[in-house]
């Protein structure tokens, strides 16, 4: 116990004077590490290398997901009109033809001064970086096959997103509000960092503010992966939880939607392909596991040797 504390508050030291973990994998797999050994200390250390070889393909994906997607904005103009005549589309007729980006704004938000649901929308932005990696890594602590089935669906969801971003580049709001890029809605602000100001953590915020300028993928808005991890979490867990807290986990991918909504960071259509992409990855991936699971039955059933035949009395 001595040692989990140690821990926390080293992660809480870091957080407010470094700012906290978020693009960089090896720094964030690093801590959560560090937590495995702080919850096991009294293992043998072969026990806590087993996290670096069972992680190290894990780490070489993000890698890979975290350089090239930066690479999908120079391949070809980014689409931006197309989501938002969605969103117009979708709720135009509620809002008087405003997208819900506007809206929400106009009505909630107040430049120069941070209101209290801000901070509650910046530590749900937050969340993002560290829910499926700490869910992941609670799951190798405790149930490695568990873990694996985890495993295969957050990295089928990264890559298809990847891959999306590649074949069909989307701007988010804050892009497309800007003049130099057509004023397509009216002006709206990427608020998704405010809160910590509030908080009195400038260096987190300063941090998030310097990732996503110089790290996030500028038009890497559909599918909104920020909405499909809060929902992978979820959905992965809600099958072994009783259904009375169903109602509290699923606001935690309502919240996470609205969030990004609300600070211009996604449309309301990238939200609903988000969740497209987790329903669907789920349906493949579990249709994979049952017929890997029914070959290698029947694969054992083959190599079962015959049970002998039961000699027959003389009467």
């Amino acid at each position: 116990m001595f040692a989990l504390s140690l821990w926390t508050a080293a992660f809480a030291i870091s957080a407010v004077f470094l700012g906290v973990p978020t693009s960089d994998p090896f720094l964030l797999l690093g801590w959560l590490w560090m937590a495995t050994i702080a919850w096991n200390s009294h293992l043998p250390w072969r026990s806590h290398l087993a996290f670096v070889r069972d992680w190290a393909p894990v780490l070489l994906i993000l890698l890979v997901y975290n350089i090239s997607r930066g690479y999908a904005d120079g391949l070809s103009a980014p689409h931006a009109i197309e989501l938002v005549r969605a969103d117009q589309w979708l709720f135009g007729w509620l809002l008087g033809g405003d997208v819900p980006t506007v809206w929400l704004q106009r009505h909630l938000w107040q430049p120069g001064s941070v209101q209290w649901w801000e901070v509650a929308v910046s530590l749900i932005y937050f969340s993002h970086f560290l829910a499926v990696p700490a869910a992941a890594v609670m799951l190798w602590v405790r149930s490695r096959q568990r873990w694996k089935r985890y495993m295969w669906r957050w990295i089928v969801l990264t890559l298809a997103g990847l891959a999306t971003y590649f074949a069909y580049p989307a701007a988010p709001p804050w892009w497309a509000a800007q003049p130099q890029h057509g004023s397509l809605i009216a002006p709206v602000e990427r608020i998704s960092t405010n809160g910590w100001e509030a908080l009195g953590l400038h260096s987190a915020g300063n941090a998030l503010n310097a990732m996503q300028v110089e790290a996030s993928n500028p038009v890497a808005a559909m599918p909104s992966l920020h909405t499909a991890y809060a929902l992978l979490v979820i959905a992965f867990f809600l099958p072994t939880v009783q259904r009375r807290w169903w109602p509290l986990l699923l606001a935690y991918p309502l919240a996470m939607a609205f969030t990004l909504v609300y600070t211009a960071e996604h449309y309301v259509i990238d939200i609903l392909a988000g969740w497209t992409y987790v329903g669907v990855t789920f349906i493949v991936v579990g249709r994979v596991e049952r017929w890997t699971r029914s070959r290698d039955e029947g694969e054992a059933e083959q190599g079962r040797p015959a049970m002998p035949a039961a000699p027959v009395r003389q009467q």
